[in-house]
């Protein structure tokens, strides 16, 4: 049986969370530059302690079963934002925001992604609490996700946002060049948008499409909504030192998509085995738990979530070590 988390610690946690981000916030806005790798590398470590920490203070205030949910349940939202972060490489390149802009632009797509997701975890949180069969609509839609995943191609993507592009600017007046992060400014004495505001536009349609994906995986691990708000606050923290430690690294980890991919489909299984298991659909087995429905535990979960991306990430690493090879070879 699991130990209920401590309210007092549940309360704690949240308003630390919150401080952390909005620091990182103040400090992104009064310190606009670019990481250097060491810089990065130092914050990155650091939100990773903090992860683990409070995995600890789970395990010693709750038990082992809460620990080892938020641990895959980070794991899982982690992998999740760094798929968020190729986007973002592609929105950066694809509307040639400045590097020096990047940093800011990068907190507000990670404000809104958090404000997104804190939506619907208490949307789903509610959902699975009214009705049971919601776990094989959330099943259904991490196997889409996870074919639509591997499918996906980049070539698509760009003609989409060249489309939104055409529509927003035959409609409304935008500048072609940037003026800060100020969403209008003055041209020739008119008001005008500038090109800021696509970029908001796209990095919060992209975190909506992520939001969609991350929640019902995060679900599929753990129903405990505390534990998947801090996941998702722990898997975003870091997020924007990332962006500048790995830059075009994550364009050739390219086997990164078919790890996440497996991902979304195991949890997509799991969570069917599971609806399952609680089944009350009158269509399904009468009504009836169906028995013979496995439930998959948190360590399984946890090891394949570490395995999968292990794999992917030193597979990718690989390729482009032979990739470099070749070259040299040739030269």
């Amino acid at each position: 049986m699991e130990l209920a988390i401590p309210a007092w610690f549940e309360i704690g946690s949240l308003v630390v969370m919150v401080l952390i981000i909005i620091a990182d916030l103040v400090l992104a806005y009064r310190r606009p530059h670019i990481p250097s790798p060491r810089e990065s590398s130092i914050w990155i470590g650091f939100y990773v302690a903090l992860a683990l920490v409070f995995a600890v203070l789970l395990w010693a205030l709750g038990d082992a079963e809460h620990a080892g949910q938020f641990i895959a349940g980070w794991l899982t939202e982690y992998s999740l934002s760094i798929d968020n972060l190729f986007v973002f490489v592609i929105i950066m390149a694809r509307f040639s925001v400045p590097r020096p802009l990047q940093q800011e632009v990068l907190m507000v797509g990670i404000v809104i992604a958090l404000v997104l997701r804190g939506v619907f975890i208490l949307l789903g949180a509610t959902l699975i609490e009214n009705f049971s069969w919601i776990f094989y609509l959330f099943g259904a839609f991490l196997l889409y996700t996870a074919i639509q995943q591997v499918r996906s191609d980049p070539h698509e993507t760009e003609e989409m946002e060249s489309g939104v592009i055409r529509f927003l600017r035959k409609r409304i007046p935008i500048t072609d060049r940037f003026d800060g992060v100020k969403l209008r400014t003055t041209v020739d004495g008119h008001r005008k948008f500038t090109p800021i505001l696509i970029v908001f536009i796209a990095i919060g349609s992209t975190d909506l499409l992520f939001a969609l994906d991350s929640i019902p995986a995060i679900f599929g691990i753990t129903q405990n909504a505390f534990i998947v708000f801090a996941a998702n606050v722990f898997a975003l923290m870091g997020l924007r030192q990332l962006y500048f430690l790995l830059g075009n690294l994550i364009n050739k980890l390219v086997y990164l998509t078919y790890g996440i991919a497996f991902i979304l489909a195991f949890i997509g299984v799991k969570l069917v085995l599971h609806a399952l298991h609680e089944n009350t659909v009158p269509f399904i087995n009468g009504g009836k738990s169906v028995e013979w429905a496995p439930e998959i535990g948190t360590l399984a979960s946890l090891a394949v979530i570490v395995a999968s991306m292990g794999i992917a990430t030193i597979a990718s690493l690989m390729k482009l070590r032979m990739d470099a090879k070749r070259a040299s070879d040739t030269n």
